[in-house]
């Protein structure tokens, strides 16, 4: 039994690998299926745990809806709408929830080990620099994200006409919850892949200045869309933050355009230019 159990958790390859490194397909699936298994019994492990900390993560997701609630003169509550097995939902989506979050280390790793091995050498370095960076740029935005939320919700729910009590399911308030986080979370991930792109030679730091009122006019309007308010204190909180890493991410792509230049011999020259060799 422990045998079979250490087959299917073992990426380790049944056959031998090629001199070029190329690995036969079954022991490419079988090192799949080894890395999703070990994803879902993490993921069942922390949602078991999760549900021992209910009252915590309750608190936690529950605190912008509180803030909200008592500026609002009408009041406004949340509720489970979903019959007698409404209370389970509630603890089952949000411990899951919680569990993939806290998990997000292990289950990225376990994508970025499966595609390692078919990378070169700096494309590997380059993996590993921009996974340390987008990282903490989004629990930057998941952090700002949970901030303004509480604004959000207070504009929102303040649009109810006088008298109305405004009545949310809570599975309804919290993918609205996971959803706002989420595009705080990605939208500071775009001056990485603005990086990346630079690093690809998709675009140069020179175009991006050139479009660069367009650009910060973009993001204003990308922050009015996708926060969830209306108000210009949550656009403005997404904005200016993601206007000053993507000026960052100008910068950085005007110093790699340099670097690359003078690594190349004939960096400068015209068509019609002799070359150097």
């Amino acid at each position: 039994m422990i045998k079979v159990l250490f087959r299917l958790f073992s990426t380790k390859p049944a056959h031998a690998i090629g001199e070029d490194g190329r690995m036969a397909l079954s022991d490419h699936l079988r090192e799949l299926r080894a890395r999703v298994l070990r994803v879902v019994v993490t993921l069942i492990l922390a949602v078991v745990l999760a549900l021992f900390f209910f009252d915590q993560l309750y608190d936690l997701v529950y605190g912008p809806y509180r803030s909200a609630q008592e500026t609002i003169p009408d009041g406004a509550s949340l509720a489970t709408t979903s019959g007698a097995g409404g209370g389970l939902m509630l603890y089952l989506k949000l411990c899951g929830f919680a569990a993939i979050v806290v998990t997000s280390p292990v289950w990225l790793y376990q994508i970025w080990a499966f595609i390692l091995p078919g990378l070169h050498a700096h494309e590997r370095k380059w993996t590993r620099v921009f996974g340390a960076i987008a990282a903490p740029l989004f629990a930057v935005g998941l952090v700002l994200g949970y901030v303004t939320l509480p604004k959000g919700l207070e504009i929102l729910i303040g649009l109810n006409p006088e008298g109305i009590t405004n009545l949310v399911d809570f599975n309804d308030y919290l993918q609205f919850f996971t959803r706002t986080l989420l595009v705080f979370g990605i939208a500071f991930e775009i001056p990485v892949f603005v990086v990346l792109l630079n690093l690809a030679g998709v675009v140069s730091g020179k175009q991006l200045g050139q479009y660069r009122s367009w650009i910060i006019v973009g993001v204003f309007v990308f922050a009015a869309i996708a926060t969830p308010s209306a108000d210009p204190f949550t656009m403005t909180f997404m904005a200016v933050p993601m206007v000053l890493l993507f000026l960052i991410a100008e910068v950085i792509a005007r110093l790699n355009d340099r670097r690359r230049g003078r690594k190349s011999v004939n960096a400068g020259l015209s068509p019609d230019e002799a070359s150097t060799l």
